[in-house]
């Protein structure tokens, strides 16, 4: 049993601050061509090298679903998405959902009930950190909660000048330091943040 069990929480943001464009959440255009970049590849796998647990949204779990296990079987795929896609194929998986009710993989549970609540429940059991996977309406419940420990953002160099964003207005004023900074050829940078408490 621990409560120290860190949280973290991964995302690509344009500089505007969005997860993406104006069209809605299929507009990946400001921030696909960063994915696969060398500095991308990286830091996923710095993400996940100490989680042991994935926290997803509906969406995510979804739509990873129909991609990431081809990835894990695929003997081509570039190692460092072969390593990931083969974490979070074996993996514990927690889906926050209050629509679902079959989970979605394997080694994962539905749940239907506040970020904040599930986050306090992980925290308390197991170990290595809790990673909630580019799930944006996650990340946003818990950074207004307060109970993010560590951000790993690619923020991609274009301004989407539409859609939602990442820190909205009215979230409580926290303090960060810079643990890694990186940037890759395209202008993208790979940072990591620590929350300072």
């Amino acid at each position: 049993m621990s409560d120290t069990r860190r949280v973290t929480a991964n995302l690509s943001i344009t500089l505007d601050g969005r997860y993406h464009g104006p069209a809605g959440p299929g507009d990946m255009g400001p921030i696909v061509r960063y994915a696969t970049t060398e500095v991308a590849r990286d830091q996923m796998t710095r993400m996940r090298e100490n989680a042991t647990t994935a926290v997803l949204g509906r969406l995510n779990a979804q739509g990873f679903l129909g991609f990431w296990p081809t990835v894990a079987a695929d003997d081509s795929a570039d190692p460092r998405d072969r390593g990931y896609a083969k974490w979070l194929v074996d993996t514990e998986k927690v889906v926050l959902s209050r629509t679902l009710t079959d989970a979605p993989w394997d080694r994962t549970r539905i749940v239907n009930a506040p970020a904040a609540d599930v986050i306090a429940d992980l925290r308390r059991t197991g170990s290595g950190d809790i990673l909630v996977n580019s799930s944006a309406s996650v990340i946003k419940d818990l950074l207004a909660a307060d109970l993010l420990d560590r951000l790993y953002l690619i923020v991609c160099p274009e301004i989407a000048g539409g859609g939602p964003r990442l820190f909205d207005d009215g979230l409580p004023a926290t303090n960060w330091s810079l643990s890694h900074q990186e940037t890759g050829e395209l202008g993208e940078t790979a940072v990591v943040y620590d929350r300072v408490r």
